[in-house]
């Protein structure tokens, strides 16, 4: 049974005194019978957490090694809380033990723990699962997970809210009173809303989120998208999910939505990069985050890849948390305990003492100093402070059942926004080099389109072409695949790609804004309008001269103000023009993916085709 420190404390209400008001024919007037007084609401009862009592002296080595695995989200908190422990000595059935901590996007670590971790050496797997929710170990049990244990224990959470920068929160009124989740929906949906409130040139509201298939932020999106539609936020059901009614204003919320990333980091990163051409406005009206992640951005860290982390000076425009009137979800850090045939009794027992030190007073010291609330709701002041975090909210939601959370999960590829997406390929010369026995470059960049391609279904709008400079100066191939509805065009997709072979050099400019142009030429505010660019080379095309880069971004940020097409990069190989390929997709608010280990590219793309 699920411990839960973090839900709404039920209040009993004074039973007010029920008075009979007298009648009488002779009295002019009736008797008034005064209300009871109101009575005190009763602080909820703290929890009074237990001093940590590490061993006096070291168990014996080589030490037992507890592997943790977070989310991205809960990271940093569980590097806090994995240092505290190592820092005080451990005797475990004798044995000294150490943690460490390894992470991965939501979704796909609930996949991986279903699985059985089968890519990961045995003295290697987990022995603790630290998701950023109890709804991935919903999905995780869904798709068959059997290794975990059925206890499991919130150590923390961290609020999900709606953040805005402060220009834009001020100018809507949202800095001063809260709206509900109606009213941030038909906001987002609203292309006028900044117009008429005087403000122009933030064009239309653009509402950020991440994929409810990859992290706890998007999850929650889409439970107050689909509590909204149903009438209740906190009882909507499976028949609710199911229901065709509910399902169309779901899919009509989606469509205010600018596109999905992997991560609140990648949003983030975005807004700071357009703040520092001009307005984070130009990026994003508002996105739906989790507190931790409204902190880091507001005291200046980054992150463009969810991996690595960067200092800079606070933002200009610092981001306001919004707690929607009508309530939110909270993200509540489970710890559990794994079981499989790579864990002893030792390190099982291990894995428990670190989780008991998760819930003592020094290990939610570390999770309050890693910007979370402890299990009393508490942040730290100085957290509170930087963030604009309400220290005294109480309008938490808990989180759907199990049967919801998948049913919504299954959803979803009905009621996402549905994708114009170009996928642009490299075919230069280069493209002939071998990264294995089996394959070149091209070869695996054909399988890695193939998988991603999975990831459309009827509705959206798929084309392929490629390109590479011919000895006369033309841009060959070209468009190889028209983009149509995947639905119907799989089949000739797939042909298509078979046969593209490699020629030539790499007209990567002229590629970029030739078909960017066209994607534009298609634009449709319903869609996420994209090109998907593969690149393994810098720009080269000696048989004829083409754009230079300078003239190719600027088309590309004049395309972004009027009919904006995301141009996502994925850099290939070693020699890939990494700096090229970033400045391309952050001249059009995409992101920029790296797979210079060619290697890596079916699980990069993978990644990436989650942005729609």
């Amino acid at each position: 049974m699920w411990i839960s420190v973090v839900g709404i404390v039920a209040l009993v209400a004074a039973i007010g005194t029920v008075s009979t008001m007298i009648l009488s024919a002779l009295a002019a007037e009736a008797e008034v019978v005064a209300a009871p007084e109101e009575q005190p609401v009763p602080e909820p009862e703290l929890i009074t957490f237990p001093q940590d009592e590490p061993a006096s002296t070291a168990g014996a080595s080589p030490c037992t090694m507890v592997h943790v695995l977070s989310s991205h989200e809960n990271a940093q908190m569980v590097e806090h809380l994995t240092s505290a422990y190592n820092s005080a000595p451990r005797n475990v059935a004798g044995s000294c033990v150490t943690v460490a901590s390894t992470k991965e996007k939501s979704g796909v670590a609930a996949t991986i723990v279903a699985t059985g971790f089968p890519s990961v050496p045995d003295d290697q797997k987990p022995t603790v699962w630290l998701p950023d929710s109890t709804t991935w170990v919903d999905v995780a049990q869904s798709q068959g997970a059997t290794a975990l244990r059925p206890e499991g224990t919130s150590i923390a959470t961290s609020d999900i809210v709606l953040a805005m920068p402060q220009p834009l929160a001020e100018a809507v009124g949202w800095d001063e009173t809260a709206p509900t989740w109606a009213e941030v929906f038909e906001a987002a949906g609203d292309a006028d809303l900044w117009s008429a409130l005087g403000h122009p040139e933030w064009g239309s509201f653009k509402l950020g989120k991440t994929s409810p298939l990859m992290a706890t932020s998007g999850e929650a999106a889409m439970y107050a998208s689909f509590g909204t539609a149903a009438g209740s936020l906190a009882a909507f059901s499976a028949q609710h999910v199911a229901d065709a009614a509910v399902l169309a204003a779901v899919h009509a919320n989606e469509l205010s939505t600018s596109h999905y990333m992997a991560t609140p980091e990648h949003f983030l990163w975005h807004a700071r990069q357009a703040e520092a051409s001009g307005t984070a406005a130009d990026f994003l009206s508002a996105v739906i985050v989790d507190e931790k992640s409204v902190w880091d951005y507001n005291r200046g860290i980054t992150s463009r890849d969810g991996v690595t982390r960067s200092q800079e000076a606070p933002p200009a425009e610092q981001l306001v948390p919004i707690y929607p009137a009508d309530g939110y979800y909270a993200a509540n850090n489970p710890a559990m305990r794994l079981t499989g045939a790579w864990i002893d009794p030792i390190e099982s027992e291990a894995a428990a003492d670190f989780i008991r030190f998760t819930r003592t007073a020094q290990g939610q010291e570390a999770v309050r100093a890693a910007g979370y609330r402890d299990l009393n709701r508490q942040l730290d002041p100085v957290v509170a402070s930087i963030g604009r975090l309400t220290a005294e909210q109480a309008g938490v939601i808990p989180f759907p059942a199990a049967e919801v959370v998948t049913a919504v999960q299954d959803a979803f590829p009905e009621v996402r926004k549905r994708a114009n997406v170009l996928f642009l390929l490299d075919v230069s010369g280069s493209m002939d080099a071998p990264i294995s026995p089996n394959d070149t470059k091209l070869t695996q960049a054909k399988k890695a389109i193939e998988a991603a391609l999975g990831h459309f279904t009827t509705g959206d709008d798929v084309g392929l072409a490629g390109f590479a400079q011919a000895p006369d100066g033309a841009m060959v191939p070209g468009l190889i695949s028209p983009v149509a509805d995947i639905g119907g065009a799989r089949d000739g997709f797939l042909g298509a790609l078979g046969g593209i072979v490699s020629m030539g050099d790499t007209p990567l400019y002229q590629a970029v804004d030739t078909f960017t142009a066209q994607q534009a030429a298609a634009w449709s505010a319903d869609r996420i309008n994209a090109v998907v660019l593969l690149s393994d080379g810098e720009n080269d095309a000696p048989n004829a001269p083409t754009i230079g880069a300078e003239q190719m971004l600027e088309n590309l940020r004049h395309l972004h103000h009027s009919t904006p097409v995301l141009v996502f990069t994925l850099a290939y190989g070693a020699d890939a023009d990494v700096a090229t390929l970033q400045s391309i997709s952050s001249a059009t608010g995409a992101h920029y993916y790296d797979a210079t280990d060619p290697s890596q590219l079916e699980a990069v793309l993978g990644d990436l085709v989650t942005s729609f």
